[in-house]
């Protein structure tokens, strides 16, 4: 696959993170240093945008919110940082949301939790702010006004293209590490759903995790038989993706292909291999700094990597430049989001599957 808009700088690589980060209605204003805090240097007055992350512990989004902190001074954006606790805290967003509006800000940046937060982005948008998501979009796309992401479906088939070629013909014995089993989230049926498209496994419901065959045959690479062992939630956690691993393996301890949701999910999934004496291929999306090196060592096969320092940037840009009377940035040719961009990162390269090694992986990659 044609890799498209890969970043060539490696900005904001080493994300300092203090506990105080951690939480609701987190602010850190960033503007221009003039004599007014709140006008530019030209006496434009600043715009206020309000970035809402998942949580502020996961690589992922520790870089996009320095990413976006550092470039906040650039577009005179007066910005505050805000999240839930952890995956999952639908409220947690939901105040940040309000309190966006309350302070009478020009736009929100979001990586939506799931749908529980739909009817405070509506609120949001009838009260004037221009609300972006960033990596997840939402479901229904409209919710927001646009999104920034990484097309997540063909970061998964990337995964299951190298995946099944990797295979050779040989069976596959697969368990899924996905997000999530208590909540419908797009960037979670994406990847999953993707990658098994990606081995040319037939999907049932294209938005539904779980439930296609368990076994058949994949007619990606080579092709082959393949038995789905299990669907485990895994939070996008390092733990998590630890005992989802050990359930699936519990259930069947010859797998050896593993699709992980993203890269902390991954090293806990190898760790659980590891610690019962058995190996599988490991897949996974994100490509941090962290992740890379995963797949450097060899923990992780392949992994898609995305670009959420371009995301945070792209987004305020955007709305610092509708709020002075700018365009409004438009969606892909194709798709119902604006597309940052996204790479396979392998060294160990197949036919037929377009990758970067890991080498070249970590001069573009983020966070530590």
């Amino acid at each position: 696959m044609q890799l498209r808009q890969i970043p060539t700088t490696r900005t904001a690589r080493r994300a300092v993170v203090s506990a105080a980060i951690v939480g609701l209605a987190l602010t850190s204003t960033a503007c221009n240093r003039g004599s007014d805090a709140d006008t530019g240097s030209g006496g434009e007055a600043a715009v206020g945008v309000t970035l809402i992350t998942k949580d502020s512990t996961n690589p992922f989004f520790v870089a996009m919110q320095k990413g976006a902190q550092a470039d906040a001074s650039k577009n005179n954006v007066k910005l505050t940082v805000a999240s839930g606790k952890q995956e999952g805290d639908d409220q947690g967003q939901i105040t940040a949301i309000e309190d966006a509006i309350a302070r009478g800000d020009k736009g929100i940046l979001i990586t939506p939790m799931s749908t529980g937060v739909n009817a405070a982005i509506k609120k949001a948008r009838d009260a004037g702010l221009y609300v972006i998501a960033l990596d997840t979009p939402p479901d229904p796309a409209d919710t927001v006004d646009i999104t920034f992401a990484t097309d997540n479906r063909s970061a998964g088939k990337l995964d299951g293209q190298w995946a099944a070629a990797t295979l050779d013909g040989k069976p596959a014995v697969i368990a899924l590490l996905d997000l999530f089993d208590d909540k419908i989230v797009s960037v979670d049926y994406n990847r999953d759903q993707g990658f098994l498209e990606g081995m040319g496994i037939d999907v049932a419901d294209g938005k539904k995790n779980g439930d296609e065959a368990a076994t058949g045959k994949y007619t990606g690479g080579k092709g082959g038989d393949y038995t789905i062992v299990c669907n485990e939630a895994s939070n996008g956690a390092e733990d998590g993706g630890r005992t989802a691993m050990e359930k699936c393996l519990a259930k069947n301890p010859n797998i050896n292909l593993v699709y992980t949701i993203n890269e902390p999910a991954a090293v806990g999934a190898n760790a659980a291999l590891k610690a019962a004496g058995t190996q599988a291929t490991i897949v996974s999306v994100d490509g941090g700094c962290a992740g890379v090196n995963s797949v450097k060592e060899g923990v992780i096969g392949a992994t898609a990597q995305q670009y959420p320092l371009k995301m945070a940037t792209l987004g305020m840009e955007a709305i610092a430049k509708i709020a002075r009377g700018g365009e409004k940035p438009q969606t892909t040719e194709g798709l119902d989001f604006f597309d940052t961009g996204v790479a396979l990162v392998t060294d160990k390269p197949v036919d037929g599957v377009e990758s970067i090694d890991s080498t070249k992986g970590s001069e573009i990659c983020w966070g530590n």
